[in-house]
């Protein structure tokens, strides 16, 4: 049966849930979707959606296209809705007589879970972040905005939408650089010298971060690669599964081996390829941009970050097979040779300053159910405003010691879409 709920309380999870909206600072610059059909189908997929590439469809000359007329390669990729969380806590019957302070606690707790909420959206931004912008010096303002915008813009990222998180400390000096005397006075100056406040600067919206990620610097030596696994990669859509079923492929990474002579490499460590250039292209028109392509290092498969074999995002996708779906979806100008070196760019350790563009991360809220006539006094359940995300606030009382438990939490997933329209900036690098 279920238990009605004093008024104060309903009052005091509405409240929680303008508290939690207010610190979903990140989370509120990516993309939202919501899954069709409900928790019986999000139960159904088991907690799992693929999610659609942008298609990139070829462009050939001329009249006669007898021989240049084939399938689509539709790419998508999986993004889990596996996230939970919880603040659990025991209110005893000396603490339940002051309600006000049991209020105060969720309204904290609802924004102990925002941050979780954003934590979770940035480190998929730091982990996926394939656009690498290496600054030899400290943040200085807009020359730092003006290499990000140069990569995305060169490389076909829509200049629409482009957001940019910066560690605490870089922010700020970067509002410091703005603001100095030499700088022209204007609103954007007076706003960094009075509030360290920077609102936008080529085409991207600046935040301050709280999260911090640190990457360490990269410390293997004598990297290469080698042609164990192949050197280019072919997108498809689709595999055969054991049962001779259809099932989606994810093509944002690609294996490769290397060979190591020093120390070891890690996750998260970005580079270029050295020699013949493996440079960028723009992902629309396929023109060369000049500039090497970055990669990360995204797990170590086998040799434990020694000579062995890593996965690496984005895949190389050089056109060298000839197939349509490598010619839509090239995005280098060339594969690397056998035994081209590897060139790490995360040369000192420092913050990770992502940068993207919205539709590259998706924020997925969950379903989970919670369902009064099973003993549980569920106080409220609703999403918050602005992103959606079910916020659930349940009781149950113990008759042994007049103690009462009671939870908080939330449910959702958040996917990199496109790890292509995801970057990161790194200061110091020598």
């Amino acid at each position: 049966m279920a238990v009605n709920t004093p008024k104060q309380e309903i009052v005091a999870f509405n409240d929680v849930l303008e508290g939690f909206d207010d610190m979903l600072v990140i989370a509120q610059e990516v993309e939202k979707y919501t899954i069709p059909g409900g928790p019986t189908a999000q139960a159904r997929m088991n907690d799992k959606i693929w999610r659609p590439m942008p298609s990139i469809p070829a462009v050939y000359d001329g009249f006669d296209q007898t021989s240049n007329f084939g399938s689509i390669t539709q790419l998508s990729v999986p993004v889990s809705v596996g996230i939970h969380k919880v603040t659990p806590v025991t209110i005893g019957p000396k603490d339940g007589r002051d309600q006000e302070s049991v209020n105060r606690y969720f309204r904290d707790a609802g924004l102990s879970l925002a941050s979780q909420v954003n934590l979770s959206v940035f480190n998929v931004a730091a982990n996926w972040a394939t656009i690498v912008s290496k600054r030899t010096v400290a943040a200085t303002g807009y020359d730092d905005l003006a290499d990000m915008s140069a990569m995305m813009v060169e490389q076909g990222v829509p200049n629409f939408g482009k957001k940019a998180f910066y560690s605490a400390r870089d922010y700020l000096k970067m509002a410091g650089n703005i603001a100095k005397p030499q700088t022209t006075d204007s609103p954007l100056a007076r706003s960094a010298y009075e509030r360290a406040y920077v609102k936008s600067i080529g085409n991207f919206d600046l935040f301050e971060n709280d999260q911090v990620k640190l990457l360490p610097a990269a410390t293997a030596t004598g990297v290469t690669i080698t042609n164990a696994q192949p050197l280019y990669y072919t997108p498809v859509a689709t595999t055969t599964d054991s049962d001779g079923n259809p099932t989606n492929v994810d093509n944002r990474t690609q294996l490769i081996s290397i060979n190591v002579t020093g120390s070891t490499v890690k996750v998260g460590d970005a580079f270029v390829f050295a020699g013949t250039p493996v440079n960028s292209v723009h992902h629309i028109s396929k023109g060369d941009t000049g500039q090497l392509k970055t990669f990360r290092i995204i797990s170590i498969v086998t040799g434990a970050g020694g000579t062995g074999t890593v996965r690496i995002a984005p895949p190389i996708i050089s056109g060298t097979g000839g197939t349509r779906a490598e010619l839509e979806y090239k995005n280098v100008t060339a594969a690397p040779a056998n035994g081209a070196a590897i060139t790490f760019l995360n040369t000192v350790a420092a913050p990770v300053n992502v940068f993207f563009q919205q539709r590259a991360i998706e924020l997925i809220p969950g379903t989970y159910a919670v369902n009064p006539e099973d003993g549980w006094n569920v106080v409220a359940r609703g999403t918050t405003p602005k992103l959606g995300i079910p916020l659930t606030y349940t009781r149950q009382g113990e008759i042994n010691d007049l103690s009462v438990k009671a939870r908080l939490e939330v449910d959702y997933g958040v996917g990199a879409t496109q790890p292509e329209m995801i970057g990161m900036q790194i200061f110091s690098q020598t």
